[in-house]
């Protein structure tokens, strides 16, 4: 099966917990997920000179990431998020500001890698900053295919920074909240999520849109069709990361020419898997993948 070159960009970071911290920040999971299943990864982000940024380093490499347009800044300080988790394992974050990400510099070197990548995963949260914001959408001039991964956290996005990176996507992935927040912004009437769907795809002119649903699955809007996984049931530890290893399987499923079906089915079972484990990046395998969805079906 072929090799995809992926490029993601934006925040590298650590979310701390009440008594560990692991490796976080949604283009860094969908990373690491997406090198899981055998394609060149490259991130495009910044981090501190700090024991921190040196730390990410060293995961960069575990983790066999191309890590060599990953800015080192002397004067901020490398991103850490502490993470709140409830009685059901959902999870709150307090996001600190400023951070190295926010000042990821335009150069071409980030230029070219992204001109010669066949996939370029981005989020909103990189984009609360100017100087990463304008980064980003100078390298979406150059990006082939585009994926905008919606991680609303207030206070860090606008209506407008939302519509112009919407406008600029190939392929939208958000959740079953973040599509009630913007079809509301842009009011936009709605009779179900399917016509939600429909409306975001046409005012954005987006045509490949996934909306999760937590427990309940999710919901893959491609080629004029839906498509639709109920979940899988599992014993949920924390919820950290299972947004954007759903989000890596989908797309490397969907890139690598497999059915729009499995690749909704792939993703869910692996953001279910995440979810039973600690932390956004367990070890998860294709063979665990079908053992897993083999259990679930009766």
């Amino acid at each position: 099966m072929k090799k995809l070159k992926v490029v993601c960009f934006g925040e590298v970071l650590w979310d701390v917990f009440s008594t560990y911290k692991k490796v976080g920040g949604a283009p860094l999971n969908v990373a690491i997920r997406l090198k899981s299943f055998g394609n060149e990864v490259s991130i495009i982000s910044c981090i501190g000179k700090d024991a921190l940024g040196m730390e990410l380093l060293e995961i960069f490499k575990e983790n066999k990431l191309d890590f060599s347009n990953v800015q080192l800044a002397s004067d901020l300080k490398t991103g850490v998020v502490q993470v709140s988790l409830s009685k059901e394992g959902s999870a709150s974050y307090e996001i600190m500001f400023p951070s190295a990400w926010d000042y990821i510099k335009y150069n071409d070197a980030c230029k070219n890698l992204v001109a010669n990548s066949d996939i370029f995963i981005f989020g909103s949260l990189a984009a609360r900053n100017d100087t990463s914001r304008s980064s980003l959408l100078s390298l979406l001039e150059y990006a082939n295919f585009k994926v905008f991964d919606i991680n609303l956290r207030a206070p860090h996005y606008t209506q407008d920074l939302l519509n112009e990176l919407m406008g600029r996507a190939d392929f939208i992935k958000l959740n079953d909240e973040e599509l009630i927040e913007i079809i509301n912004n842009l009011g936009l009437d709605s009779t179900s999520i399917e016509d939600s769907i429909k409306r975001l795809s046409n005012h954005t002119k987006t045509s490949s849109i996934c909306v999760t649903l937590g427990d309940k699955g999710a919901v893959l809007y491609y080629s004029d069709k839906f498509y639709y996984n109920k979940g899988y049931k599992v014993s949920v530890i924390d919820t950290v990361g299972s947004g954007d290893s759903f989000l890596a399987t989908l797309i490397n499923s969907i890139k690598k020419n497999e059915s729009p079906q499995k690749a909704i089915d792939h993703a869910c079972a692996v953001g279910a898997m995440v979810a039973q484990s600690e932390g956004a990046n367990p070890v998860i395998t294709n063979d665990g993948i079908r053992k897993f969805i083999s259990s679930k079906i009766k």
